[in-house]
């Protein structure tokens, strides 16, 4: 039977999910507070609500008779939404409520991983009492991660001997009318994202993806959702090794192990440190650049992952195409701190095709422009190492959070479109990337240094300095 998928939310990490499920043998509907481009061009159908409201979100599914739901952003699994679609028969890759929270609430995320021997947790307390948190803050000997309970979008963390001093971490503290705080060491090293495929107590796996968080070139300026993010052709980053990737994946199946029935992404954003992998945080769904990153090289058919989940059979082992990407972000002026809302956005997308027949040479397919298509891809080897794939690098053009109106397209206060850049190597991938930028029209900002071989080499630098080597 064809299935029909509803997919929730409508940003950068939304359009990729739907362009996973493009050649799919399913009819897509997805709905979210602003109208997406990308994802319209689609989808069967597409509806503006809000995504947080679990009975308009559920009545559209059952409007459109859906039999599978993907939920992309963090704040409606808070919300409930799969719970509510769940209980409306419409099985959602998606954690419900309270397994969310392993995402939504910091203070039980760090005190879930205590409980469970979950390893890579670091030194930690909570705080309701503010100013019991700001005399921790005097007496910790070390520097400091300041992290608010809930959601904040990316943007909430404060880094002593980073980006703020202690006395501004504890003017933060009491200005900032959290009513709980998570106080954690400060871990020293280079982050990376390992993403799972989660459902019926299985865990697979995908490559290691690296994403840049601070809003200018040189990792400069204040922490935003993620400014861009790049992937190596094999499953870890050039400073990592085959050793580290799996100690990431050791967390993230012994954290599946202590949750009841989980299932969706189950994200783990890791610190690479002198003394091993720690965990930063753990995400409940796809990131946003991340899944940009993972999505298109993806090979295994999305959708039956999600038939997978849903039949309680096991989840299918996942091929992934032998190729690096690198994803850069067009934000709005002013993003994160005072984004230029309402301006209208041009992006030339005839660029990106001609972009693509640039590198193509041997004329093959090509699927860069934003309504989706096809290419040649091939499977891992089960040792998790790529072969040479041979297909021409290309680019794909993500929209995200935008809103298309009769009279063009128009920015939001997030992030508004990215390109990804695919080929065999980071920096191929990088060029393609920085030549589809063309297509950007003006009133956006974009960290052209990320993927780059000089800032991919410092990574490298550190951790082999962090290793004494």
């Amino acid at each position: 039977m064809t299935e029909t998928v509803l997919l929730v939310g409508g940003g950068g990490r939304e359009h990729a999910i739907a362009r996973a499920l493009a050649d799919s043998d399913a009819d897509l509907y997805a709905c979210a507070g602003n109208r997406n481009p990308g994802i319209a061009r689609l989808a069967e159908g597409f509806e503006s609500l809000d995504t947080t409201n679990p009975s308009a979100v559920t009545a559209y599914g059952r409007e459109v008779d859906a039999t599978l739901a993907v939920i992309g952003p963090e704040a409606a699994l808070e919300a409930g939404v799969a719970d509510a679609l769940d209980d409306a028969d419409i099985f959602t890759f998606g954690p419900q409520e309270a397994e969310a929270r392993i995402e939504t609430d910091k203070a039980f995320q760090r005190r879930f991983m205590e409980q469970h021997d979950i390893p890579g947790c670091p030194t930690f307390e909570t705080f309701e009492d503010m100013d019991a948190a700001c005399d921790f803050i005097d007496e910790f000997d070390g520097d400091l991660a300041v992290k608010p309970a809930g959601l904040t979008g990316g943007k909430g963390v404060r880094v002593t001997g980073d980006q703020i001093t202690k006395a501004e971490a504890k003017e933060y503290v009491r200005e900032s009318d959290y009513e709980r705080i998570v106080l954690e060491e400060r871990l020293v090293g280079e982050e990376f994202t390992v993403q799972a495929f989660v459902a019926n107590g299985e865990v697979r796996v995908t490559p290691a993806v690296q994403d840049h968080k601070r809003a200018y070139e040189g990792d400069e300026g204040p922490n935003t959702g993620g400014m861009g993010s790049y992937s190596d052709a094999t499953l870890e980053l050039p400073f990592m090794d085959e050793d580290d990737y799996m100690e990431a994946v050791d967390v993230l199946e012994a954290t599946v192990d202590a949750l009841d029935g989980y299932k969706g992404v189950l994200y783990g954003q890791f610190m690479l440190t002198a003394d091993g992998i720690k965990v930063v945080e753990f995400n409940a769904r796809f990131g946003d650049p991340e899944a940009m990153n993972t999505l298109p090289v993806l090979n295994t058919d999305f959708l039956d992952v999600l038939t997978a989940a849903r039949d309680g059979d096991s989840l299918p082992q996942l091929s992934f195409a032998p190729r690096a990407t690198v994803c850069k972000y067009a934000v709005p002026e002013g993003y994160p701190t005072d984004p230029d809302s309402g301006a209208r956005v041009t992006v030339d997308e005839d660029t990106i095709e001609r972009v693509n027949e640039r590198y193509r040479g041997d004329g093959g397919e090509s699927n860069a422009v934003a309504d989706g298509g096809e290419r040649n891809a091939v499977s891992r080897p089960s040792s998790g190492l790529r072969s040479d794939g041979g297909s021409p690098p290309e680019v794909r053009l993500f929209y995200a959070s935008v809103d298309e109106r009769d009279d063009g397209i128009y920015t939001t206060t997030s992030r508004s479109f990215a390109v990804v850049g695919i080929a065999d190597t980071i920096s191929v991938a990088e060029e393609i990337a920085e030549d589809a930028l063309e297509a950007a029209g003006d009133g956006v900002r974009i960290r052209h240094d990320i993927g780059k071989p000089d800032l991919v080499q410092q990574r490298i630098d550190h951790v082999a300095e962090l290793r004494g080597e």
